[in-house]
């Protein structure tokens, strides 16, 4: 049941979708309610439409509308997520993008495991690693090294900028998920972009049909190097944010 609600809510959303790459989501599910119940990782909700609409759609909505080539999603062979928690949106873009190399990023190392776990289980292109977003940059050879850098509630967009923009080549993307309040977060972000080399490209919508949901993506592409400084300390980036 949950490979057909799935692979029939990723068709209302236009984001294509293999029965592989479903039987993928389901295992991934499955691996998840098991850890959850153990570790308390995230939210898991009980009925499959909520999980799949919450959880897995929600964040490859940004692949919505066709192949992702073909309406403008960057090309990208080496993508970090940042921030990663139980995978979102790290794990489901790499289930849909099996080309694109995902390195993972979380700072609770219980967290790590379960996701080394998953890309073992379901035999992702991608690496866990532990550490904290600001160390990342400063980390065996991650600056600025990837074409696209992914965060789903991770922080408020001007501290989020300092953690992604250092990970980002010049010319590659931040793909911040996001909710209601992103109007605001990028005015706050203004300063932060500047300082950091980045520049807002786009802000894409992301409806997802039966769902009154205010979610959308800033789409920030990289169009300086950062200065060495940043990212700062652990904890600057919000509690002084740029």
């Amino acid at each position: 049941m949950f490979q057909s609600i799935l692979l029939a809510r990723a068709a209302e959303m236009g984001i294509p979708m293999t029965p592989v790459q479903a039987a993928r989501f389901e295992r991934y599910h499955q691996m998840l309610a098991d850890a959850n119940a153990r570790v308390n990782l995230t939210r898991v909700p009980d009925e499959a439409r909520e999980a799949i609409d919450r959880n897995y759609l929600d964040c490859v909505a940004p692949l919505a509308g066709g192949p992702p080539r073909a309406w403008g999603f960057p090309e990208v062979e080496a993508a970090v997520d940042v921030g990663s928690g139980a995978g979102f949106p790290g794990i489901p873009l790499a289930i849909m993008l099996p080309d694109v190399r995902f390195t993972l990023i979380d700072a609770l190392a219980k967290r790590v495991d379960f996701l080394r776990a998953v890309i073992a289980e379901l035999g992702l292109n991608a690496e866990a690693l532990h550490l904290r977003a600001e160390d990342a940059a400063r980390t065996g050879g991650l600056r600025e090294r990837f074409d696209l850098a992914t965060a789903r509630a991770v922080a408020p967009m001007n501290a989020l900028c300092e953690y992604l923009l250092p990970l980002v080549r010049v010319g590659g993307y931040v793909l911040a998920l996001k909710g209601p309040g992103l109007d605001d977060e990028l005015r706050d972000a203004e300063n932060a972009l500047a300082i950091l080399g980045g520049r807002l490209e786009r802000v894409q919508p992301l409806p997802m049909p039966g769902r009154d949901w205010d979610h959308r993506a800033a789409w920030i592409e990289k169009v300086e190097p950062t200065p060495d400084k940043y990212p700062r300390r652990a904890g600057m980036a919000e509690k002084r944010p740029l």
